[in-house]
Protein backbone atom coordinates (compact mmCIF):
# COMPACT_ATOMS: atom_id res chain seq x y z
CA UNK A 1 0.00 0.00 0.00
CA UNK A 2 3.00 2.27 0.30
CA UNK A 3 3.71 5.03 2.76
CA UNK A 4 0.87 6.51 4.79
CA UNK A 5 -0.73 9.62 3.33
CA UNK A 6 -2.58 12.58 4.79
CA UNK A 7 -5.86 13.01 2.90
CA UNK A 8 -8.66 15.15 4.40
CA UNK A 9 -12.31 14.36 3.67
CA UNK A 10 -12.67 17.72 1.90
CA UNK A 11 -10.52 20.68 0.93
CA UNK A 12 -10.84 23.97 -0.93
CA UNK A 13 -8.85 24.81 -4.06
CA UNK A 14 -7.45 28.36 -4.29
CA UNK A 15 -5.30 29.36 -7.27
CA UNK A 16 -3.74 32.48 -8.79
CA UNK A 17 -6.98 33.37 -10.59
CA UNK A 18 -8.77 33.44 -7.22
CA UNK A 19 -6.06 35.53 -5.59
CA UNK A 20 -6.19 38.09 -8.40
CA UNK A 21 -9.99 38.28 -8.20
CA UNK A 22 -9.86 38.99 -4.47
CA UNK A 23 -7.00 41.49 -4.78
CA UNK A 24 -8.85 43.36 -7.53
CA UNK A 25 -11.95 43.54 -5.36
CA UNK A 26 -9.99 44.74 -2.34
CA UNK A 27 -8.52 47.62 -4.34
CA UNK A 28 -11.76 48.52 -6.17
CA UNK A 29 -13.09 50.84 -3.49
CA UNK A 30 -15.75 48.39 -2.29
CA UNK A 31 -15.24 46.06 0.67
CA UNK A 32 -18.71 45.24 1.94
CA UNK A 33 -21.95 44.94 -0.07
CA UNK A 34 -21.15 46.29 -3.53
CA UNK A 35 -21.26 45.44 -7.25
CA UNK A 36 -19.52 42.04 -6.99
CA UNK A 37 -22.31 40.83 -4.71
CA UNK A 38 -24.93 41.54 -7.37
CA UNK A 39 -22.75 40.02 -10.08
CA UNK A 40 -22.26 36.85 -8.05
CA UNK A 41 -25.98 36.62 -7.28
CA UNK A 42 -26.86 36.87 -10.95
CA UNK A 43 -24.27 34.27 -11.97
CA UNK A 44 -25.38 31.70 -9.38
CA UNK A 45 -29.04 32.27 -10.21
CA UNK A 46 -28.23 31.68 -13.87
CA UNK A 47 -26.45 28.35 -13.31
CA UNK A 48 -29.39 27.37 -11.09
CA UNK A 49 -31.97 28.07 -13.76
CA UNK A 50 -33.85 30.73 -11.74
CA UNK A 51 -34.26 34.50 -11.78
CA UNK A 52 -33.02 35.60 -8.36
CA UNK A 53 -30.13 34.99 -5.98
CA UNK A 54 -29.65 36.51 -2.53
CA UNK A 55 -26.08 36.21 -1.21
CA UNK A 56 -25.55 36.03 2.55
CA UNK A 57 -22.73 35.24 4.94
CA UNK A 58 -23.44 31.50 5.42
CA UNK A 59 -25.64 28.63 4.35
CA UNK A 60 -27.29 28.87 7.75
CA UNK A 61 -28.18 32.51 7.10
CA UNK A 62 -29.65 31.48 3.75
CA UNK A 63 -31.87 28.91 5.48
CA UNK A 64 -32.97 31.48 8.06
CA UNK A 65 -33.75 34.03 5.35
CA UNK A 66 -35.85 31.46 3.51
CA UNK A 67 -37.94 30.79 6.60
CA UNK A 68 -38.50 34.53 6.90
CA UNK A 69 -39.53 34.71 3.25
CA UNK A 70 -42.07 31.95 3.88
CA UNK A 71 -43.40 33.94 6.88
CA UNK A 72 -42.93 31.10 9.37
CA UNK A 73 -44.22 32.01 12.82
CA UNK A 74 -44.56 30.62 16.34
CA UNK A 75 -46.95 27.67 16.33
CA UNK A 76 -46.13 26.65 12.76
CA UNK A 77 -44.59 23.28 11.90
CA UNK A 78 -42.05 22.59 9.17
CA UNK A 79 -41.08 19.05 8.17
CA UNK A 80 -37.34 18.32 7.99
CA UNK A 81 -35.18 15.18 7.74
CA UNK A 82 -32.99 14.06 10.65
CA UNK A 83 -30.01 13.11 8.45
CA UNK A 84 -28.49 16.55 8.01
CA UNK A 85 -26.48 19.25 9.74
CA UNK A 86 -28.39 20.90 12.58
CA UNK A 87 -28.84 24.19 10.68
CA UNK A 88 -31.48 22.59 8.44
CA UNK A 89 -33.76 22.31 11.47
CA UNK A 90 -32.37 25.21 13.51
CA UNK A 91 -33.66 27.68 10.93
CA UNK A 92 -37.20 26.64 11.86
CA UNK A 93 -36.48 26.99 15.58
CA UNK A 94 -35.06 30.49 14.94
CA UNK A 95 -38.59 31.50 13.90
CA UNK A 96 -40.01 30.02 17.15
CA UNK A 97 -41.70 27.34 15.04
CA UNK A 98 -41.44 23.56 15.42
CA UNK A 99 -39.22 21.31 13.29
CA UNK A 100 -41.02 17.99 12.71
CA UNK A 101 -38.70 15.14 11.73
CA UNK A 102 -39.67 12.80 8.90
CA UNK A 103 -37.51 9.70 8.45
CA UNK A 104 -35.30 8.98 5.45
CA UNK A 105 -35.16 6.34 2.73
CA UNK A 106 -32.88 3.49 3.87
CA UNK A 107 -30.98 3.31 0.57
CA UNK A 108 -30.35 6.98 -0.24
CA UNK A 109 -30.80 8.58 3.22
CA UNK A 110 -32.88 11.29 1.51
CA UNK A 111 -36.14 12.39 3.12
CA UNK A 112 -38.83 9.78 2.46
CA UNK A 113 -41.93 11.32 0.81
CA UNK A 114 -44.17 8.68 2.40
CA UNK A 115 -42.88 9.66 5.84
CA UNK A 116 -43.43 13.34 5.02
CA UNK A 117 -47.07 12.66 4.24
CA UNK A 118 -47.52 10.97 7.62
CA UNK A 119 -46.20 14.02 9.50
CA UNK A 120 -48.52 16.64 7.99
CA UNK A 121 -50.95 18.31 10.39
CA UNK A 122 -53.12 21.43 10.35
CA UNK A 123 -50.06 23.34 11.63
CA UNK A 124 -47.72 22.24 8.83
CA UNK A 125 -46.54 25.12 6.66
CA UNK A 126 -43.79 23.56 4.59
CA UNK A 127 -41.11 20.98 3.85
CA UNK A 128 -37.35 21.39 3.88
CA UNK A 129 -35.74 18.66 1.78
CA UNK A 130 -32.00 18.08 2.19
CA UNK A 131 -29.89 16.85 -0.73
CA UNK A 132 -27.81 14.58 1.49
CA UNK A 133 -24.22 14.04 0.26
CA UNK A 134 -25.02 15.86 -3.00
CA UNK A 135 -27.91 13.83 -4.41
CA UNK A 136 -31.15 15.70 -5.18
CA UNK A 137 -34.20 14.47 -3.30
CA UNK A 138 -37.34 13.14 -4.98
CA UNK A 139 -38.71 16.60 -5.70
CA UNK A 140 -41.37 15.21 -8.03
CA UNK A 141 -43.01 13.35 -5.16
CA UNK A 142 -42.36 16.15 -2.68
CA UNK A 143 -43.89 18.76 -4.99
CA UNK A 144 -47.06 16.69 -5.33
CA UNK A 145 -47.33 16.51 -1.54
CA UNK A 146 -46.61 20.22 -1.11
CA UNK A 147 -49.17 21.25 -3.73
CA UNK A 148 -51.79 18.85 -2.36
CA UNK A 149 -51.55 20.39 1.12
CA UNK A 150 -50.71 23.99 0.20
CA UNK A 151 -47.18 23.85 1.62
CA UNK A 152 -43.95 25.56 0.62
CA UNK A 153 -41.08 23.38 -0.56
CA UNK A 154 -37.51 24.41 0.26
CA UNK A 155 -34.36 22.65 -0.93
CA UNK A 156 -31.34 22.58 1.36
CA UNK A 157 -29.00 22.21 -1.60
CA UNK A 158 -25.84 22.99 0.37
CA UNK A 159 -24.42 19.63 -0.82
CA UNK A 160 -25.73 19.55 -4.37
CA UNK A 161 -24.87 22.63 -6.43
CA UNK A 162 -24.12 21.44 -9.96
CA UNK A 163 -26.47 18.48 -9.70
CA UNK A 164 -29.80 17.89 -11.43
CA UNK A 165 -32.97 15.80 -11.34
CA UNK A 166 -34.62 14.59 -14.54
CA UNK A 167 -32.65 17.23 -16.44
CA UNK A 168 -33.79 20.07 -14.15
CA UNK A 169 -31.00 21.96 -12.38
CA UNK A 170 -30.51 21.94 -8.64
CA UNK A 171 -31.66 25.38 -7.58
CA UNK A 172 -34.83 25.20 -9.69
CA UNK A 173 -36.46 22.20 -7.99
CA UNK A 174 -38.11 23.99 -5.05
CA UNK A 175 -39.68 27.34 -4.15
CA UNK A 176 -36.39 28.46 -2.59
CA UNK A 177 -33.09 26.56 -2.72
CA UNK A 178 -30.18 27.19 -0.36
CA UNK A 179 -26.44 26.92 -1.01
CA UNK A 180 -23.37 26.95 1.22
CA UNK A 181 -19.96 28.18 0.13
CA UNK A 182 -18.03 26.86 3.14
CA UNK A 183 -14.47 25.74 2.21
CA UNK A 184 -15.29 22.01 2.13
CA UNK A 185 -18.17 22.52 -0.30
CA UNK A 186 -17.93 22.41 -4.11
CA UNK A 187 -16.80 26.06 -4.29
CA UNK A 188 -16.07 28.62 -1.63
CA UNK A 189 -16.31 32.26 -0.63
CA UNK A 190 -14.56 31.47 2.67
CA UNK A 191 -17.81 31.58 4.58
CA UNK A 192 -20.95 32.36 2.64
CA UNK A 193 -24.23 31.15 1.26
CA UNK A 194 -27.06 32.01 -1.11
CA UNK A 195 -30.79 31.56 -1.52
CA UNK A 196 -32.04 31.21 -5.10
CA UNK A 197 -35.64 31.47 -6.27
CA UNK A 198 -37.93 32.36 -9.16
CA UNK A 199 -40.30 34.17 -6.80
CA UNK A 200 -39.82 37.96 -6.83
CA UNK A 201 -41.61 38.46 -3.50
CA UNK A 202 -39.43 35.89 -1.71
CA UNK A 203 -36.37 37.58 -3.22
CA UNK A 204 -37.49 40.98 -1.91
CA UNK A 205 -38.21 39.68 1.59
CA UNK A 206 -34.84 37.93 1.88
CA UNK A 207 -32.96 41.04 0.75
CA UNK A 208 -34.62 43.08 3.47
CA UNK A 209 -34.03 40.36 6.07
CA UNK A 210 -30.28 40.11 5.41
CA UNK A 211 -29.85 43.85 6.00
CA UNK A 212 -31.42 44.49 9.43
CA UNK A 213 -34.92 44.70 7.90
CA UNK A 214 -33.87 47.87 6.03
CA UNK A 215 -35.09 48.45 2.50
CA UNK A 216 -32.19 50.45 1.02
CA UNK A 217 -29.02 48.92 -0.42
CA UNK A 218 -26.09 50.53 -2.21
CA UNK A 219 -28.08 50.89 -5.47
CA UNK A 220 -31.12 52.50 -3.83
CA UNK A 221 -29.74 55.00 -1.33
CA UNK A 222 -30.85 58.58 -1.81
CA UNK A 223 -28.92 60.75 0.56
CA UNK A 224 -29.70 59.96 4.19
CA UNK A 225 -33.06 58.19 3.94
CA UNK A 226 -33.77 54.51 4.72
CA UNK A 227 -36.56 52.56 6.40
CA UNK A 228 -36.41 49.61 8.76
CA UNK A 229 -39.59 47.73 7.92
CA UNK A 230 -39.07 44.62 10.04
CA UNK A 231 -36.63 43.05 12.48
CA UNK A 232 -33.89 41.59 10.31
CA UNK A 233 -30.29 40.51 10.78
CA UNK A 234 -26.87 41.53 9.53
CA UNK A 235 -26.37 38.60 7.17
CA UNK A 236 -24.50 40.58 4.50
CA UNK A 237 -21.54 39.18 2.60
CA UNK A 238 -18.51 41.16 1.40
CA UNK A 239 -17.62 42.17 -2.13
CA UNK A 240 -14.25 40.42 -2.02
CA UNK A 241 -15.89 37.16 -0.91
CA UNK A 242 -18.22 37.37 -3.89
CA UNK A 243 -15.27 38.10 -6.18
CA UNK A 244 -13.74 34.85 -4.93
CA UNK A 245 -17.08 33.13 -5.50
CA UNK A 246 -17.26 34.33 -9.11
CA UNK A 247 -13.76 33.06 -9.77
CA UNK A 248 -14.56 29.70 -8.18
CA UNK A 249 -17.87 29.42 -10.03
CA UNK A 250 -16.08 29.41 -13.38
CA UNK A 251 -14.48 26.07 -12.44
CA UNK A 252 -17.53 24.47 -10.82
CA UNK A 253 -18.45 22.27 -13.82
CA UNK A 254 -15.00 20.69 -14.03
CA UNK A 255 -14.88 20.20 -10.27
CA UNK A 256 -18.28 18.47 -10.19
CA UNK A 257 -17.22 16.29 -13.13
CA UNK A 258 -14.08 15.24 -11.25
CA UNK A 259 -16.12 14.42 -8.13
CA UNK A 260 -18.25 12.12 -10.27
CA UNK A 261 -15.13 10.43 -11.64
CA UNK A 262 -13.83 9.84 -8.12
CA UNK A 263 -17.21 8.51 -6.99
CA UNK A 264 -17.30 6.10 -9.94
CA UNK A 265 -13.89 4.77 -8.90
CA UNK A 266 -15.12 4.27 -5.33
CA UNK A 267 -18.29 2.61 -6.61
CA UNK A 268 -16.35 0.06 -8.66
CA UNK A 269 -14.15 -0.87 -5.72
CA UNK A 270 -16.86 -0.98 -3.07
CA UNK A 271 -19.65 -2.61 -5.08
CA UNK A 272 -18.63 -6.13 -4.04
CA UNK A 273 -16.57 -5.45 -0.90
CA UNK A 274 -17.86 -7.43 2.06
CA UNK A 275 -18.81 -5.48 5.16
CA UNK A 276 -19.99 -2.20 3.62
CA UNK A 277 -22.24 -0.69 1.01
CA UNK A 278 -22.26 2.67 -0.78
CA UNK A 279 -25.46 4.72 -0.67
CA UNK A 280 -28.20 4.07 -3.21
CA UNK A 281 -28.96 6.36 -6.14
CA UNK A 282 -32.27 7.93 -7.09
CA UNK A 283 -33.47 7.36 -10.66
CA UNK A 284 -33.05 10.50 -12.74
CA UNK A 285 -30.70 12.21 -10.29
CA UNK A 286 -27.26 13.50 -11.26
CA UNK A 287 -25.29 13.43 -8.03
CA UNK A 288 -22.92 16.30 -7.19
CA UNK A 289 -20.96 14.28 -4.57
CA UNK A 290 -20.16 16.75 -1.86
CA UNK A 291 -19.62 13.60 0.20
CA UNK A 292 -18.89 9.98 -0.57
CA UNK A 293 -20.50 7.96 2.20
CA UNK A 294 -20.16 4.26 2.98
CA UNK A 295 -22.40 2.36 5.37
CA UNK A 296 -20.86 -0.47 7.34
CA UNK A 297 -22.92 -3.66 7.56
CA UNK A 298 -23.21 -6.61 9.93
CA UNK A 299 -23.42 -7.08 13.68
CA UNK A 300 -22.36 -4.47 16.24
CA UNK A 301 -22.17 -1.79 13.57
CA UNK A 302 -21.66 1.08 15.99
CA UNK A 303 -18.63 -0.55 17.61
CA UNK A 304 -17.33 -1.68 14.23
CA UNK A 305 -17.63 1.88 12.90
CA UNK A 306 -15.69 3.21 15.86
CA UNK A 307 -12.83 0.80 15.18
CA UNK A 308 -12.78 1.34 11.41
CA UNK A 309 -12.96 5.12 11.87
CA UNK A 310 -9.99 5.07 14.26
CA UNK A 311 -7.98 2.85 11.91
CA UNK A 312 -8.59 5.14 8.95
CA UNK A 313 -7.65 8.23 10.97
CA UNK A 314 -4.48 6.54 12.19
CA UNK A 315 -3.53 5.82 8.58
CA UNK A 316 -3.84 9.40 7.38
CA UNK A 317 -7.44 9.61 6.21
CA UNK A 318 -9.43 12.56 7.55
CA UNK A 319 -12.71 10.66 7.52
CA UNK A 320 -15.86 12.08 9.10
CA UNK A 321 -19.36 11.00 10.10
CA UNK A 322 -22.32 12.79 8.49
CA UNK A 323 -24.47 13.05 10.54
CA UNK A 324 -25.61 12.47 14.07
CA UNK A 325 -29.40 12.58 13.47
CA UNK A 326 -30.55 16.05 14.49
CA UNK A 327 -33.40 14.83 16.68
CA UNK A 328 -30.87 13.03 18.92
CA UNK A 329 -29.08 16.24 19.92
CA UNK A 330 -29.78 17.31 23.53
CA UNK A 331 -31.23 20.67 22.44
CA UNK A 332 -33.96 18.98 20.43
CA UNK A 333 -34.69 16.41 23.11
CA UNK A 334 -34.96 19.12 25.76
CA UNK A 335 -36.95 21.66 23.74
CA UNK A 336 -39.02 19.64 21.28
CA UNK A 337 -39.43 16.31 23.04
CA UNK A 338 -37.61 14.28 20.41
CA UNK A 339 -36.26 10.87 21.37
CA UNK A 340 -34.59 7.67 20.22
CA UNK A 341 -36.92 5.67 18.03
CA UNK A 342 -38.49 8.73 16.42
CA UNK A 343 -36.69 8.15 13.09
CA UNK A 344 -35.51 4.53 13.20
CA UNK A 345 -34.13 4.39 9.65
CA UNK A 346 -31.85 7.39 10.20
CA UNK A 347 -30.83 6.12 13.63
CA UNK A 348 -29.87 2.71 12.28
CA UNK A 349 -27.98 4.19 9.34
CA UNK A 350 -26.05 6.54 11.60
CA UNK A 351 -24.47 3.59 13.41
CA UNK A 352 -22.49 2.61 10.29
CA UNK A 353 -21.82 5.82 8.36
CA UNK A 354 -18.35 7.01 7.38
CA UNK A 355 -17.61 9.84 4.91
CA UNK A 356 -14.47 9.16 2.87
CA UNK A 357 -12.18 11.76 1.24
CA UNK A 358 -13.88 13.50 -1.70
CA UNK A 359 -12.51 16.64 -3.37
CA UNK A 360 -11.49 17.41 -6.96
CA UNK A 361 -7.75 17.65 -6.34
CA UNK A 362 -7.60 14.00 -5.28
CA UNK A 363 -5.50 11.84 -7.61
CA UNK A 364 -6.47 8.36 -8.75
CA UNK A 365 -3.71 7.02 -6.53
CA UNK A 366 -5.34 8.70 -3.53
CA UNK A 367 -8.56 6.81 -4.20
CA UNK A 368 -6.61 3.58 -4.46
CA UNK A 369 -4.99 4.31 -1.11
CA UNK A 370 -8.35 5.07 0.51
CA UNK A 371 -9.89 1.86 -0.85
CA UNK A 372 -6.99 -0.31 0.24
CA UNK A 373 -6.94 1.28 3.69
CA UNK A 374 -10.67 0.63 4.09
CA UNK A 375 -10.13 -2.98 2.98
CA UNK A 376 -7.39 -3.47 5.58
CA UNK A 377 -9.47 -1.80 8.28
CA UNK A 378 -12.37 -4.18 7.65
CA UNK A 379 -10.02 -7.14 7.79
CA UNK A 380 -8.70 -6.11 11.20
CA UNK A 381 -11.98 -5.39 13.02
Amino acid sequence: MGASKNIPYGRQCIDEQDLKAVTDALTSGWLTTGPKVAEFEQAVAEISGVAHGVAVNSGTAALHAAMYAFDIKEGDEVIVPPMTFAASANCVAYMKATPVFADVDPETLLIDPDEVEKKITSKTKGIIAVDYAGQPCDYVALRKIADKHGLFLAADACHSIGGSLNGEKVGSLADISLYSFHPVKHMTTGEGGMAVTDNAEYDKRMRIFRNHGITADFRQRDGWFYEMQDLGFNYRITDFQCALGLSQLSRLPEWVARRRELAAMYDREFSDMDGLSPLGKLDGAKHAYHLYVINLQGENRSEKRKQVFSYLREHGLGVQVHYIPVHLHPYYKDNFGTHEGLCPVAEKAYEGLISLPMFPQMEDADVEYVVETVRKALAEV
